[in-house]
């Protein structure tokens, strides 16, 4: 059966995807490192999106132009590290994408079972950041990551033995926390710009209430903050969380509390009034959310306010 021409191409395993690129069969099936520049091979197009069946890292040595947030650009200009996961759609229109890249790193899923870091590495959420999010990397770590790398590909080249892929598994570990904090350092560095991303935040929020999106959208979603900013849910959770301590769902239950504490002491709306402005479905939920935040009714609040 044919496939639709606007339907995902899907690479289940890292054979498909060394002989899409024109490479030789990789020296492990569910770990490779392609070392240099690769593109694919002549007479193979793929759709403008693509799913990936396993892990890949890609190293940028540059980046096509200077990122930017506002009129803001990134601080570093020394590659960056790219992550997919496993089922994620990949955007592809550009491409140049894949020829660009100096390492990229493959991992099967089955590669990590009877390793912790089968359960860990899905705590890594820049695994589902979007292409625009990349880990931008300063002269220092890029010489830390490209390490790694080298010592992987090393590890592939040389005998396999019974230690090799415990081996492998701690070098890609060490890997992801290196990204870790380099991601932390990039919400850092960043500050002026995530300043002028958290007065923006709070300018969505505020207009979401001001022209009444609440009562026919419900309550404010993560997603729909995401995509005000132009940023990717995760992104965005782990950048709040670096800043100001919150994840995404906490800052919208906190925003929520406080147009509740204005509208409680300057109006007087009930409960389920004010429960239905807000964007909830049943006034349970709101009290129940209001007392867990504050330690008080909404009720109790309003007397102890007036």
């Amino acid at each position: 059966m044919k496939k639709e021409e606007n339907s995902p191409y899907k690479i289940e395993s890292l054979t498909d995807a060394h002989r899409a690129f024109g490479l030789p069969k990789p020296l492990h099936p569910l770990v490779s490192l392609i070392n240099g520049p690769h593109s694919q091979v002549e007479g193979v197009r793929f759709p403008p999106y693509h799913v990936l069946g396993f892990y890949k890292i890609s190293y940028k040595p540059k980046l096509s132009g200077k990122l930017k947030y506002g009129q803001h650009h990134y601080d570093f200009d020394e590659g960056g590290l790219l992550f997919a996961s496993p089922g994620q759609l990949i955007g592809n229109n550009d491409n140049d994408a894949s020829v660009c890249s100096a390492y990229t790193l493959l991992i099967h899923p089955d590669f990590f079972l009877g390793y912790p870091l089968a359960k860990t590495i899905k705590q890594y959420g820049f695994f589902s950041y979007s292409t625009h999010e990349t880990l931008h990397l300063s002269e220092e770590e890029k010489g830390n990551i490209i390490g790694i790398f080298k010592m992987i590909d090393h590890e592939l080249h040389s005998r396999i033995d019974d230690s090799s892929q415990a081996v492998i598994i701690a070098q890609i570990e060490l890997l992801l926390n290196y990204a870790n904090r380099y991601y932390k350092r990039q919400f850092i560095t960043r500050k002026a710009v995530n300043s002028d991303l958290l007065q923006k935040l709070e300018d969505v929020i505020e207009a979401y209430f001001t022209d009444e999106l609440s009562l026919n959208q419900g309550l404010p979603t993560v997603h729909y903050l995401a995509e005000q900013v132009n940023l990717s849910p995760s992104y965005l959770s782990d950048m709040l969380r670096s800043l100001i301590g919150q994840n995404a769902q906490q800052y919208v239950h906190d925003k929520l509390i406080e147009k509740a504490k204005e509208i409680l002491s300057t109006t007087n709306l009930s409960v389920s009034e004010v429960a239905y402005a807000l964007g909830f479905e049943h006034s349970q939920s709101f009290s129940k959310l209001f007392k867990t935040k504050t330690h008080l009714s909404p009720l109790a609040f309003r007397r102890s306010f007036n």
